[in-house]
């Protein structure tokens, strides 16, 4: 007969005897853990959804995940698969949900749905629908996080950038849209490899829309300070003899290009929202060319949004940089806010 020193008759006891064993007491008086308001949300479980959770996993960004879409059985499916390995990253709780009640009391949340477009269908169509989308998703998202930052990555995202801004009633520096973050280092990346030099060592922007209307700033590109356009003053125009105006052409093309290859894109995107977010919520004080309202730079009257140079941290964009264009620069900016006009002003029920 086996004699219990302990005769509780509690698997309470047991477990309570076998945390003395197991914990040596501290050496002083523990004091007491704060978590960190870190929590992240991401909407929408897609292919680049599931990449910015990923990498924000991987960045170890948040103290809580929480993914929200309206396909429940992959939603929960990407859930438990995330899960199975928590044990890797250093974000304690992942979540999941349809209900966006999982959301409650997100620092940020990242907006990745939204519909692609269809053969056949007409750009505003496209747009229209994914307003239509947004009008169910942002006010959800700001019922349950008043507080929160939102940062758009659905396409058109300049366009879907200032709807999120009319549905949520927030004030505008806490919209973000994040496209040209992404564009800007493609054309950092294909200039420093023309160059023969590491991207981090080339500097360039891509502003104004995130589409064919966007906005390369040759008048600021540099290499170490130095600057190409006083090396080459041809350098972006047409008919230059070495031809720099292709790479601003291939930095257009490339999404397309990957979604031909494979069908989407999604890796290069989430490294740059994992780039975005890191910097907001570490306060790093980086520049990121993102999506804001941009009313009364530039000469731009109305309430519209596309990318300038920023400054985000943890309350959102704090500063925009007047960064010094050219003439003909401010002018294809001005170019790419018509084309923007142009569609907002026939979307409905905003």
């Amino acid at each position: 007969m086996h004699q219990y020193r302990y005769n509780s008759g509690s698997l309470w006891a047991q477990r309570q005897l076998l945390r003395k064993k197991l914990i040596a007491p501290a050496a002083e008086p523990a004091q007491k853990a704060t978590i960190p308001n870190n929590m992240i949300t991401l909407v929408g479980v897609g292919q680049v959804g599931m990449a910015c959770a990923i990498s924000i996993l991987a960045k170890s960004l948040a103290h809580e995940l929480a993914r929200v879409d309206v396909l429940e059985d992959k939603l929960k499916g990407e859930m438990m698969d995330l899960q199975n390995g928590s044990l890797f990253p250093q974000t304690p709780k992942i979540v999941a949900d349809k209900d966006y009640s999982v959301t409650a009391n997100s620092k940020i949340v990242v907006v990745t749905a939204g519909l692609c477009q269809q053969q056949g269908d007409s750009w505003l169509n496209l747009v229209q629908k994914n307003v239509n989308v947004f009008k169910f998703i942002i006010p959800q998202v700001v019922k349950y996080s008043p507080d929160c930052i939102l940062i758009v990555v659905s396409n058109p995202v300049d366009i879907l950038t200032y709807v999120t801004w009319k549905l949520s009633g927030l004030r505008k520096h806490r919209m973000i849209g994040s496209r040209c973050n992404l564009n800007s280092a493609r054309f950092s990346y294909l200039m420093a490899k023309t160059l023969g030099s590491h991207p981090s060592s080339c500097h360039g922007w891509i502003l104004g829309e995130y589409g064919d209307s966007s906005v390369a700033v040759w008048s600021g590109v540099n290499v170490t300070s130095v600057s190409l356009q006083e090396l080459n003053p041809e350098m972006g125009i047409d008919n230059n003899s070495e031809n720099w105006k292709e790479v601003h052409k291939v930095v257009l093309q490339s999404a397309y290009k990957v979604i031909k290859l494979k069908g989407y894109t999604n890796w290069a995107t989430e490294l740059s929202v994992a780039d975005l977010t890191e910097s907001m919520l570490k306060n790093l004080s980086k520049i990121h060319p993102v999506s804001t309202m941009v009313k009364g730079i530039y000469g731009t009257e109305n309430e519209d949004f596309l990318s300038l140079p920023c400054i985000p941290n943890t309350r959102g964009l704090t500063s925009m940089i007047n960064q010094k264009l050219k003439d003909d620069e401010v002018a294809q900016l001005k170019k790419s806010v018509d084309t923007l006009r142009d569609i907002q002003k026939d979307l409905k029920d905003l």
